[in-house]
This record gives structure tokens, sequence and C-alpha cells, in this order.
């Protein structure tokens, strides 16, 4: 098997690309993300993980938005993220110039995954070492999509990614209904990350972000707004959780 983990172009034996499962075990490395569709929302949200307690927290970035009605986290390798975003966001004004108006979230998702997936089967390159949960509000209401490495991509009610993933999994089927508002969807997130978090759960040690459908609701011709929460909106749910 070693012989095949240095080639991305070439399968081993048991018709695996090896550098495929190394960019997942990055994956697996990195902060817990999590990620909940609610019946008039999305909420994702992500652990903040420094190395040192002398690194500027307020300075990370986990979350990104992507344009009004679309955001993303990431587990794993944070320069790959970076330059992933700057991907998605070409995508997206690319749409948005052509077709006046935000992409939907499975477009957006397809082409994002088809980036990802030339990685896997190109000479030279490595695939990306992250895994992305998007979040958006579309003509078909609330997504969840998850993306890995190898291009693959999936809808999800809810879902997690990174280190704790097995156990957020486990605590999110438990947890989870079909009909939760958005509300109960961010407290059920920040519950599960405090499931598998190390130390002390403050607002400087998660990111979260949300994005409600009821703008849409109220005004037909409003978008739904991704926002990630400030550090005073995240202390007062912590205030009602913990």
């Amino acid at each position: 098997m070693d012989r095949y983990s240095f080639s991305l172009t070439t399968f081993a034996p048991n018709g695996k690309l090896v550098q495929i499962e190394h960019a997942l075990a990055a994956v697996g490395n990195g902060s817990t993300s999590v990620g909940i569709k609610a019946a008039n929302g999305v909420v994702i949200a992500t652990e903040k993980k420094t190395g040192s307690s002398l690194v500027d927290v307020s300075s990370l970035e986990h979350m990104a938005k992507v344009c009004d009605s679309i955001g993303m986290v990431y587990s794993g390798m944070g320069p790959d993220f970076r330059v992933l975003v700057n991907s998605a966001r070409k995508i997206a004004q690319t749409y948005i110039r052509t077709y006046k108006e935000d992409p939907p979230v499975r477009i957006l998702v397809k082409e994002l995954a088809g980036i990802m997936q030339e990685f896997t089967q190109s000479g030279g390159v490595r695939p990306f070492g992250v895994s992305l949960l998007l979040a958006g509000v579309d003509d078909r209401g609330p997504n969840l999509y998850q993306v890995d490495p190898s291009g693959s991509y999936f809808p999800w009610k809810a879902t997690a990614i990174g280190k704790n993933m097995v156990n957020s999994k486990t605590f999110l089927e438990k947890r989870f209904n079909g009909d939760m508002e958005l509300e109960d969807a961010v407290h059920t997130a920040i519950l599960t990350l405090k499931e598998g978090i190390e130390g002390q759960m403050t607002e400087e040690s998660i990111d979260i972000g949300i994005i409600h459908t009821s703008l849409a609701a109220q005004d037909t011709s409003a978008t739904p707004a991704f926002k990630c929460l400030t550090t005073a909106e995240i202390k007062d749910y912590l205030s009602n959780i913990i």
C-alpha cells in the first residue's frame, strides 16, 4: 500500500486513492463543525481552536460569507479553506452578473465540488485538506450541504465534520427534529459542540452563522441574508444554556 500513497492519480489495488484518505485525515484533525437545517433557516457552527493562548482569537476566521444568501464553514486546513472561499465567491459573482440574483445553493455546491474533484486526478497537485459545510436559502428553501476532499457532496438535515465528528453525529441523531425552529437549532448546535469541546466554552471559542427565511416570507423582494453572530449575540445564547 505504501508505494501507492505518494501518487494521487494511481489507484491502490484495493481501489482507493490513498492521498484522498490522507486528506480526510487532515479534516479529522481539524476543529469540529456542525450544521443543522431548521424549518425556517440553517445554522452552522464551529469551534475556534488555537495552538497558543497568546493568539488573538478575534483574528481567526473559520466561517465565511460567500454571497448574501450562502455561507460556509470548514474543518481541516485553513489556507486551503481561503482558496476555496475565493473560488466560491468568484462562482457566485459570475452567476449574479449573468442572472441578477444569488445562485441556488445546489449550483454553487456543484461548481465548488467540481473544483475539488479536479484536484484528485491531476498530476503535480494534492487534494484540498478540508471538508466544507455550506448553508443557504434559495427557491427550494433552507439548504445544508457537505463537500469532501474527493469532490463528493451531500445534502443533510444535520451533520458534523472534524475531530469530534462521530460523537457529534450521534448527539445530533438524538436531538434533531425536522420541525425545530432556527432558535432551537442554534441551541442544539451549541450543545453539540459543547459535547466535545476541550476546556470552557466561551463566546470567543466558537463561531456561529445563521440564515433565516422569515425575511423573504415577509417581503418577497427581500433576499435571506447569511450573517455571522457577534460575540455579544453568542454570549446571550450561551447564557441560556450554560
